[in-house]
């Protein structure tokens, strides 16, 4: 049972609902926190976004996409749709396309499909007025040789609690519909490396540390996420719910989203893509909306391996205004280097027996043995996530605190999270119709020094030793998963995980085969995953979107 509910993503679930008991965080604080769980919605308080439209969001690409016809769009299709970062830019290198015409070929999609129509995802929740003008500027870069990476001219969204120039940075609330900022350190790097932003995608509000009885990929402002595999039927999962959705939705080359523990793994797995959260540290969090300095991190979502290597590449840098940045030689790997199907072979994986009831999952493993993989039945370890709740709200008091002073734009007038939850309450309606229980949670909680760094140590060393302990007895390289279960473990480990299609149940809903192991793996996860995707080609595009 705690697998089917699984599909949470922004925190962490650790346990179902059993009833509906209210929770005092001061009185039970420490294991139960379903209240972050994802829930089985089938109607929604709210569906189209009540604060931004369509013309609002389109007012100043309007014009410059004008001379994009639908004629145009067809004979772009099979270029476009579902083709890899390498292979967009060896059709651009070869005359066939320019960046101009990739950029406004997303845009045309995303206008076509992403809001108030039968068809309507709500994934996207602004727009870059720049995009184009930076396509076209690309596009003259190119002639004078300057490509400096292979995301080069790359259209990419990033969820919205990540600060980018040009466009809001909300995190989904009504309280930030107006906080204009500077560059995060990851958009910078991205930029630095040649990519266009695109926009913004949608999430779930705070990246789910809102509201708690509330579906994933709901915000305030972008409205109801919907999932293409099923919409209103099938959970987007979240909180990264636009990123996971408009990668799949191909309105966008990839995608930037974050994690604080399953926040990335969920929505890829739940929209049939690729998603990494990495080891905390690789990439800078600064100029991003904040849960848990502790935990946090950005990561890519994309259609593939290869891409979601090239994003990573382009984000990663060492960051000193963040305190968790690792130090260490980022030019020596470049992570979309010398990946093949030949990764497989002779590496040793823990399977889970608790799965082997998942026939995807066991088709994933077979996929493996196949490719030369040695698997090793496993059970999980009997351990504790103890005050896993209190530490994100231990963390989020004080880190949005000083995001506000740091990071925020300079017309907000937040200092704390209790101002948000002062503004949310004169504007109710429309700022918070499913509550902000988690927020009062957060407002409510309180630690002294020395009580919240033994919380920190004692989840560190239970999430290790939940993955330790059976990689070392059995000599394992790394760990089998799906979706996002085993999010919560990685997390407080602060170890990388990554999700990649591994097929579809009969009801239609997309599953990921997660690869999880120790810190600073990501080039293994990303080598083993790809082989795994080439030798098993599992994902299928969302039929009424191509």
């Amino acid at each position: 049972m705690r697998y089917l509910l699984f599909l949470c993503f922004a925190l962490v679930v650790l346990s179902c609902k059993k009833d509906d008991k209210k929770i005092d965080l001061e009185v039970e604080p420490a294991t139960d926190i379903s209240a972050i769980s994802t829930k089985d919605f089938r109607d929604f308080k709210v569906l189209d976004s009540q604060v931004i439209t369509t013309e609002e969001i389109w007012q100043t690409l309007d014009k410059q996409l004008a001379d994009f016809s639908e004629e145009k769009y067809i004979a772009l299709k099979s270029l476009i749709i579902d083709q890899d970062i390498p292979t967009l830019q060896k059709h651009i290198l070869d005359g066939k396309l320019s960046y101009e015409t990739v950029v406004k070929f997303y845009l045309f999609r995303i206008k076509t499909f992403d809001r108030e129509n039968d068809l309507s995802l709500n994934s996207v929740i602004s727009l870059n007025p720049k995009a184009i003008e930076e396509a076209i500027k690309k596009d003259r870069e190119l002639l004078n040789k300057k490509i400096k990476h292979p995301i080069f001219g790359m259209p990419i969204l990033l969820k919205d609690n990540v600060n980018a120039a040009d466009m809001p940075t909300t995190a989904g609330s009504l309280a930030l519909q107006k906080n204009l900022t500077s560059d995060a350190f990851i958009t910078s790097s991205l930029k630095e490396s040649g990519a266009i932003i695109l926009g913004k995608a949608n999430l779930s509000e705070w990246a789910y540390f809102f509201c708690g009885e509330c579906p994933s990929g709901y915000s305030a402002i972008g409205g109801q996420t919907l999932n293409p595999y099923g919409r209103r039927i099938i959970d987007t999962g979240g909180s990264s719910s636009g990123s996971g959705v408009a990668v799949s939705a191909n309105f966008c080359a990839a995608a930037v989203g974050s994690e604080t523990a399953g926040s990335i793994l969920s929505p890829a797995s739940q929209n049939s893509a690729v998603g990494l959260k990495p080891t905390v540290g690789i990439l800078s969090r600064t100029g991003i909306v904040p849960i848990s300095s502790t935990l946090d991190t950005p990561g890519p979502i994309t259609k593939n391996v290869m891409d979601n290597a090239i994003v990573l590449d382009a984000m990663k840098g060492f960051d000193k205004a963040d305190f968790k940045s690792i130090m260490y030689n980022l030019d020596a790997k470049q992570y979309f280097n010398n990946l093949s199907g030949d990764h497989l072979k002779g590496k040793r994986f823990g399977a889970f027996k608790e799965l082997m009831e998942d026939s995807l999952y066991v088709n994933a493993i077979d996929v493996l043995k196949k490719k030369g993989a040695v698997i090793i039945e496993i059970n999980e370890e009997k351990i504790e996530l103890p005050n896993f709740l209190r530490l994100l709200n231990l963390d989020m008091k004080v880190d949005l605190a000083a995001y506000f002073k740091t990071s925020a734009g300079k017309d907000l007038t937040y200092n704390s999270i209790e101002d948000v939850m002062d503004f949310n309450k004169i504007n109710s309606e429309k700022a918070m119709p499913y509550g902000q229980k988690l927020f009062e949670g957060v407002s409510k909680d309180t630690s002294t020094k020395e009580e919240f760094e033994s919380i920190k140590k004692v989840l560190k060393a239970n999430g290790k030793q939940f993955f330790d302990i059976p990689m070392e007895n059995q000599n394992l390289d790394g760990i089998l998963s799906i979706n996002n279960y085993h999010a919560a473990e990685a997390a407080v480990a602060e170890y990388p995980a990554l999700t990649v299609p591994m097929g579809y149940t009969r009801e239609g809903v997309p599953e990921g085969l997660t690869f999880i192991s120790k810190s600073l793996s990501e080039y293994s996860l990303l080598q083993w995953a790809y082989a795994y995707e080439q030798a098993s080609k599992m994902r299928v595009a969302p039929k009424k979107y191509n």
